[in-house]
């Protein structure tokens, strides 16, 4: 089978039955060949249904936990967006689709490096690259920006780093797997009138979140 004829089957077997509803997500998730995204030997198994190594100790997400993800944050065309975990990129360049602009954060060189190759080859041009401790969101970072209208995590965290809940817009929302580090609950926060509010929508398993408001080593 080949691979567009794949993405169609992933998108109308593992996200519209599952309940994956907004038609602009359907529609990248269509489009973004997410094969180019996980290591050249991994390719045959790119659209099926579980997360797959990446190199590094790190993985590409589930694409259902990837579309809930993203269908939780209820995004829109004039969005701009803090990606937390760039890893492979594929989530980046879904979000790319979709929104203004996207400010992506990786700790690991070697993932970054790889994931922005991919993404100016698909000419994603949108995107706001940062090596650095994804817990601190885009501080310090360039260009310069202090606030977001939506964040998503893509690791797992102890809580909700402080940093990361300063830096999100008044109306603004953010989705991070919080718990320990064998299993976590998928949680969307909302900022209303300077208010948290917080929902999870089930469980999830995801790699930690390491840094300074977060896991402190990967043991």
């Amino acid at each position: 089978m080949k691979f567009d004829d794949q993405r169609k089957k992933m998108v109308t077997e593992q996200l519209v039955r599952r309940g994956i509803k907004d038609h602009r997500l359907l529609a990248a998730f269509e489009k973004v060949p997410r094969h180019l995204f996980v290591p050249e030997e991994f390719r045959i198994f790119a659209y099926r249904d579980h997360p797959l190594g990446i190199g590094e100790g790190q993985t590409i997400s589930q694409p259902y936990i990837v579309a809930l993800t993203l269908e939780l944050l209820s995004l829109s065309e004039e969005d701009v967006v803090l990606d937390i975990g760039t890893g492979s990129g594929y989530q980046t360049a879904i979000l790319a689709e979709l929104v203004k602009e996207v400010y992506t954060v990786e700790r690991i060189p070697e993932l970054l490096i790889r994931a922005r190759t991919i993404l100016k080859e698909l000419n994603y041009n949108n995107i706001h690259y940062r090596i650095g401790d994804g817990t601190k969101g885009w501080e310090k970072a360039y260009p310069p920006r202090n606030s977001f209208d939506k964040i998503v995590v893509s690791a797992a965290s102890p809580g909700i780093p402080p940093s990361l809940i300063r830096q999100l817009a008044g109306g603004g929302k953010l989705v991070i797997p919080a718990g320990n580090r064998m299993f976590q609950e998928l949680t969307l926060i909302e900022k209303k009138d300077e208010k948290v509010v917080e929902k999870r929508y089930g469980g999830c398993a995801f790699v930690p979140l390491l840094g300074a408001e977060g896991w402190k080593d990967d043991k």
